[in-house]
């Protein structure tokens, strides 16, 4: 078994939870609420931005030219095809950029740039790996189930299609290969920074659906 595979048996729980999270659920029927899925697109780009600066880093730690130059080209891929994903609702909705980081967007921004910046670029790849992963997945389980005429039918497209499918690809064998040379106790941590970042994406729908913001 690849360990890519035993972080996943790992987070069964959690997927199962974001899968039948109302704001998945509401999407895939294209019944979620304009307001919500406004608060979701304002927050996902600010973390797109901060996505890619933890890929950077990633990138920037790398020791051979081909996982350099994989890391930037992810990083580029956060900001210039899901960025233009957002730029389509950004116009059909009249949404305005939003410059503050909503309580779950902050978490996990956080932790990824800390986690890539602070950790071995192993334990940093399994911490930005849930985004990759978890999205296509979901994607695909929605694009499965979604009517045509489903007002987020760009996004979910976007997530099953075979551009971002072979991204993910890409991240896996990047991850299993830093596990291959990894210790114990090196390979424990990136299940762990997997397992923080999958629990995290959960919140970052979470606070979207329930409209999270500041209490105090």
């Amino acid at each position: 078994m690849r360990f890519t595979e035993q972080l996943w048996q790992d987070i069964s729980p959690i997927y199962s939870s974001i899968l039948t999270h109302g704001f998945v659920d509401e999407l895939m029927m294209g019944s979620l609420p304009t307001a919500t899925f406004q608060y979701y697109i304002q927050q996902d780009a600010l973390y797109l931005a901060d996505f890619s600066r933890a890929l950077n880093q990633l990138a920037a730690r790398a020791t051979t030219p081909d996982d350099m130059l994989q890391f930037t080209q992810f990083a580029q891929n956060a900001i210039l095809v899901e960025r233009a994903l957002h730029e389509t609702y950004f116009s059909l909705y009249a949404i305005q950029p939003e410059t503050t980081k909503m309580p779950a967007c902050f978490a996990y921004t956080n932790y990824l740039l800390a986690t890539t910046s602070l950790q071995s670029i192993a334990i940093g790849a399994a911490a930005v790996l849930p985004c990759f992963w978890i999205y296509r997945q979901v994607g695909k389980h929605i694009y499965e189930r979604a009517i045509q005429e489903n007002p987020y039918r760009a996004w979910i497209d976007t997530y099953a299609g075979d551009a971002f499918d072979q991204s993910v690809s890409q991240m896996l064998d990047l991850t299993d290969r830093f596990a291959e040379l990894a210790s114990p106790t090196e390979r424990a941590q990136m299940q762990e920074a997997f397992r923080i970042s999958s629990r995290l994406e959960w919140y970052f729908w979470n606070d979207a659906y329930i409209q999270n913001r500041w209490l105090v």
